[in-house]
């Protein structure tokens, strides 16, 4: 970073204030920082002070520093330095910056240029005296040409200067160069001119400043995340370089990807041959050349879980970028199937075992040049679902295996010498499948050599050792913690989240989370980011390969012949055998069944009673979210509750027959989902309940719950899920709930009173509930950013509601209400009896987006505010009257950096003529201020802006060219673009809502 020698401007100091919070934001995001501390005076000095490893490093393909960051900047230690020390020990990402800011020499510092070689990326924050330091100038210089020859990244920011000026140096940038012609020699100031103008022609972010651009956290915001995603980009790309083995393969998949006529590619071989793991590192690697992409992982289980319907609408959510649900079992012709045929996706179907999934899916919809690989053990599913190319994943080759070996068991690429020849002994047993290896490797790291002499001779017992043979022997070596704990994620925890499986498995053994860290570090679980069964957000889930599953089910096989004997139960036949005839025993620890595989079967109450170490059930309907399950088939047999045992820590029972847990002592539940359930009430309140180890409760479309006990006790409770409990009509204070992070009340018709919850709730979903006032106590609610009421029974809000600082978005469409508050800056009031008292909404100071549609009574819209940009009032046929603020304050509110604005008033044909010249008028000023601001963005989408309004013709004072027909012909003189980088013009169009179409296809 440069430095300067002129007196410090308010100027500088914001830019300096930008980049330090720049800086703090990056580093809660991401990793490590360097920071150099002392007040050097001369460049050896410098070069001494930084650590040896940075001068090292460049040297090595992991760089030291994902970000350098250049700026203009004076000796900034009693102000921009307190800030940047104090962000850097916040700090995540691995950020070079340095404090040094006195000109020192003609050439760039030894030790800048080795920050910038020991880096990933460079961010260049350009202010207006940046090129008046020959040190930034030399910065840029070298960035530039290590972008241009070792692919170094750039990322410009342009604060407060014009993207323009610095292409083509001018403005405040023209005077400084000339000062240094002067002064510099010609040649060097030549080669910092090219820098500086190639700079300027790359893509980055136009900070303008002042009252009306967008606050520079939103800016930073976008910055940080852009980098991360550049950043882990580069990553994947080294990383996929780096996994032993794999490349020449990878190279192989993409030229394949490259060939117009491959669209389906199947990757074949048995398990643990790595064909997963090929099919992520190509993924990753040009899954930014399509418009969309996806992996979906384990695709036979995720089937065999959830049900087909609801992994194709998940899977099309993903794609579609919107919430899809298809209640038919093929997607059928219509908008979805066109909206696919426009998209060039990538996608990959992992774990496939039937070729009708390809159809299911509606891949055969997806754009031209779409790209499908699919991984399967079984040939067959290829060449039934016509892959156009079938690569067989082959065994790694000795030297392969040899260092893949040698990385799990020495942390290094190669054996240590007196460790040689046992390692190719063992390379020999793994017959080149990087899951044997890595599970071996993994298991005698830090062995001494006669623990590995041992663990060969045992291998040695089968004459060609079978991979779960060798799977098994690392089972062996666990302690019974561990063993216990990899039987339980076998049997019933695979990919459930690592949050909920840490809690539960540690309530049922001491020290489970370290046995699950041994369990990682072993190379036997994985820990993955996905969607865990039973949820719907993206989380940390615990993995596992389906070889170690088969294998740790089958070692709970082998515990004994009688099913009742066996320490836990997942095969649904043999649940439903110990339930009818009531053979549990105290041997059972878990049951888990799939109730869509077995016939009714009614439960005497004792069915459990014998079971008393039992500390899981997991009930469940396959795909129960998507498929029609009316029919229980675990029945109460005339008795209200059914005697559970007190060890239970984990109890999912989805259609819970039974009217309350009321004979059950909670004491060591974790978790408790009873969904769907006949439950009236949870337990009896007479006496005390220990609720201490409960953390989530799901009582989700339980119609006959009418009351909430109390829960005093649960101060660890996470979850409190009640959705679609119609019958619900009371429930317990939550404030005290310090960590209560979900409360689903939506669907809770006969509630009236508004939840007293928790103070740092952010977001509040009271959907469709029988809520008639939001209290005064709604002040308490400090850290609340969205309030949800849509189709509740709500007339009042209470005017504290103004209080709420962070209170963006009040949903209150489809509610009884006439009064509401002026403070959100989101609001929703479709289909409300709103007619805006006093005619005028312009004391909304803060309002930005509103939606009005299907207000009948509304009458007048009068004084739009300027920062409105954002307005549906579809279907107010009532409505006479619009106007708007002042012209110029429009123009002026406009600079903001909004890429959007939507006015519509479509099918209010009440509107008096002076009405529509307003929305026209008002309209073209918005859409060419918004143009004007956009087109001097250096990265940003084109905007998009949409005005509709009802009108019988088109002005031709401001549409000059008209046709009837379908086409249009534009006269444009040579000289009409003035200059601009961008053509730019706007359309009036008619369209045509009476046959069917739908104003929401617009917005």
């Amino acid at each position: 970073m440069a430095a300067s020698s002129s007196s410090s401007s308010p100027q500088r100091d914001t830019c300096l204030n930008f980049i330090t919070y720049l800086l703090k934001t990056l580093k809660h995001r991401i990793m490590n920082i360097f920071f150099h501390e002392q007040d050097l005076e001369d460049e050896e000095q410098l070069s001494q002070a930084l650590p040896q490893t940075i001068v090292s490093s460049y040297s090595s393909r992991q760089l030291k520093h994902q970000v350098f960051l250049s700026f203009r900047g004076e000796d900034t230690r009693l102000n921009f330095t307190a800030h940047l020390l104090k962000a850097l020990k916040d700090t995540g990402m691995n950020v070079f910056f340095d404090e040094e800011k006195l000109e020192k020499g003609e050439q760039l510092s030894s030790a800048l240029s080795q920050a910038i070689a020991a880096s990933n990326l460079s961010i260049i924050v350009l202010s207006v005296d940046y090129a008046s330091s020959k040190s930034c100038l030399a910065e840029v210089s070298d960035i530039m040409d290590r972008k241009d020859t070792q692919g170094h990244i750039v990322l410009p920011i342009f604060y407060h200067v014009d993207p323009s000026n610095v292409r083509n140096i001018g403005g405040s940038f023209k005077t400084s160069f000339e000062d240094h012609e002067l002064k510099r020699p010609i040649d060097e100031v030549k080669r910092w001119k090219s820098a500086f103008v190639e700079v300027g022609k790359l893509k980055g972010w136009h900070i303008i400043g002042g009252k009306f651009d967008r606050p520079e956290t939103e800016y930073i915001k976008d910055i940080v995340e852009y980098v991360i995603k550049k950043l882990m980009n580069n990553y994947f790309r080294n990383a996929s370089e780096e996994l032993v083995g794999i490349d020449d393969q990878k190279k192989m998949i993409l030229g394949l990807i490259e060939q117009e006529d491959t669209r389906i590619i199947g990757l074949w071989g048995m398990g643990g041959i790595g064909k997963t793991t090929l099919a992520d590192v190509v993924y990753k690697e040009v899954s930014q050349k399509f418009d969309d992409s996806c992996f979906l992982h384990n695709v036979s289980e995720k089937i065999e879980k959830q049900g087909m319907e609801s992994l194709r609408d998940d899977f099309l959510t993903e794609l579609l970028k919107q919430e899809i649900h298809i209640r038919t079992p093929s997607i059928g012709q219509g908008f979805i199937q066109e909206r696919l045929n426009n998209k060039k996706v990538i996608v990959v179907l992992d774990d496939v075992n039937d070729s009708d999934l390809m159809n299911d899916l509606g891949v055969q919809y997806f754009g031209e040049g779409s790209k499908i690989i699919i991984t399967s053990r079984d040939k067959q599913v290829f060449k039934n679902g016509e892959a156009n190319k079938i690569h067989e994943v082959l065994k790694l080759n000795e030297n392969d295996s040899l260092q893949l070996f040698s990385i799990f068991a020495f942390r290094q690429l190669n054996p240590a010498v007196d460790f040689l020849n046992l390692s190719y002994k063992f390379v020999q047993y793994a017959q080149g499948s990087p899951l044997a290896l890595k599970v071996l490797g993994s298991r005698l790291y830090t062995k001494s050599k006669r623990d590995w002499e041992s663990e060969v001779d045992k291998l040695k017992e089968y004459a060609q050792p079978k991979n779960s043979q060798i799977l098994k022997r690392s089972f062996d070596g666990l302690d019974e913690l561990e063993k216990n704990v990899f039987l339980d994620i076998a049997c019933f925890f695979k990919n459930e989240s690592k949050e909920d499986a840490e809690e539960i498995l540690s309530r049922c053994y001491r020290g489970a989370v370290s046995g699950i860290s041994n369990l990682l570090d072993k190379c036997l679980i994985d820990i993955i980011t996905d969607i865990p069964f039973f949820s719907i957000d993206y989380c940390e889930c615990v993995s596992m390969h389906d070889m170690l599953e088969e294998m740790g089910k089958d070692i709970v096989r082998q515990e004994a012949k009688e099913l009742w004997k066996h320490s836990r139960l997942w095969n649904p036949k043999d649940v439903y055998q110990v339930l009818r005839y009531n053979k549990g025993t105290d041997l059972i620890q878990g049951l888990k069944l799939d109730m869509s595989q077995i016939d009714n079967l009614k439960l005497c109450p004792t069915a459990f009673d014998n079971m008393y170490n039992l500390r899981v059930i997991l009930f469940y309907f396959a795909g129960r979210f998507w498929k029609k399950c009316s029919e229980k088939k675990l029945l109460a047999d005339q008795n209200d509750s059914v005697s559970l045992p007190d060890e239970l820590r984990y109890l999912f029972w989805d259609y819970y027959p039974f009217k309350s847990l009321s004979s059950f002592n909670p004491i060591n539940l974790v978790v408790l989902k009873l969904p769907h359930s006949d439950m009236e009430f949870l337990w009896n309140e007479d006496g005390y309940q220990n609720l201490v180890n409960l953390r989530e409760i799901d009582l989700t479309q339980c119609k006959n719950l009418r009351k909430i006990p109390n829960l005093l006790s649960a101060v660890n409770l996470k979850s409190l899920c009640c959705n679609g409990c119609e019958s619900l009509v009371e429930h317990p204070c939550l404030d005290h709930l310090a960590y209560l992070k979900t409360l689903e009340l939506e669907g809770c018709h006969n509630l009236k009173k508004f939840p007293e919850v928790p103070n740092h709730f952010s977001i509040l979903e009271l959907d469709e509930t029988g809520i008639e006032e939001v209290p005064d106590s709604v002040e308490h609610l400090t850290s609340l950013e969205q309030l949800c009421l849509r189709k509740s029974g709500v007339k009042k809000v209470s005017s504290n509601i103004s209080k709420l600082g962070f209170l963006r978005s009040l949903y209150l469409s489809h509610c009884p209400i006439t009064e509401f508050p002026k403070h959100p800056s989101e609001l929703y009031l479709s289909e409300t009896q709103t007619e805006f008292p006093g005619n005028s909404i312009l004391e909304f100071k803060s309002l930005e987006f509103m939606h009005i549609d299907h207000c009948n009574n509304l009458k007048f819209l009068s004084d739009l505010p300027p920062y409105l940009r954002y307005l549906v009032a579809h279907d107010c046929t009532s409505l006479e009257k619009v106007s708007f603020t002042n012209q110029n304050l429009y123009e002026l509110e406009s600079s903001e950096d909004s890429h959007e604005f939507f006015m519509l008033f479509s099918n209010c044909f009440n509107l008096n003529q002076d009405s529509i010249n307003n929305i026209e008028a008002n309209a073209m000023i918005k859409i060419g201020s918004v143009l004007k601001k956009w087109e001097k963005e250096s990265d940003c989408d084109p905007p998009i802006l949409v005005c509709c309004f009802p009108e019988n013709e088109i002005s031709a004072n401001t549409f000059e060219y008209q046709s009837m027909s379908s086409s249009l012909i534009l006269g444009l003189s040579p000289n009409g673009c003035s200059g601009r980088r961008y053509l730019v013009f706007v359309i009036c169009l008619v369209a045509d809502f009476a046959h069917g179409h739908k104003y929401e296809d617009i917005i």
